[in-house]
């Protein structure tokens, strides 16, 4: 199974004060299951996080895979930006996580899935 870990999930263990969210991440990465990353995750997470903090953030990205957006990316978050873009708010940074998980066959594990509204999504965890 591929997992894509979603921003709020990043800051949470990166925090380390959510114990449940840190027992779901040891167990993932001492799964065989690959860990995904997008693009849209890294920038997030980097516009938030202070100088000091940036090699912590290095090394917790440094084993995932990032997955590239491309044109099949772009073309399914359009897609979903037209079905969901007024009616559930959904921006475009959710847009393309959500296109990621999906074209890549990933699971994505958020807290936030009022955000992503797509039946095809799948999701990893309980919350």
């Amino acid at each position: 199974m591929s997992v894509l870990i979603d921003s709020d999930i990043v800051i949470e263990v990166l925090r380390g004060r959510d114990q449940a969210i840190l027992a779901q991440w040891s167990g993932l990465a001492d799964s065989h299951d690959r860990i995904l990353i997008s693009p849209i995750t890294f920038a997030e997470v980097g516009a938030g996080a202070f100088e000091n903090e940036m090699r912590e953030i290095a090394r917790f990205f440094a084993p995932l895979s990032c997955v590239d957006i491309d044109q099949k990316i772009g073309q399914l978050a359009g897609e979903f930006l037209r079905q969901y873009g007024k009616s559930h708010n959904l921006k475009i940074a959710d847009a393309l996580i959500a296109a990621s998980a999906v074209q890549n066959q990933a699971a994505l594990w958020t807290r936030n899935r009022k955000h992503y509204p797509m039946p095809e999504l799948a999701f990893y965890a309980e919350h």
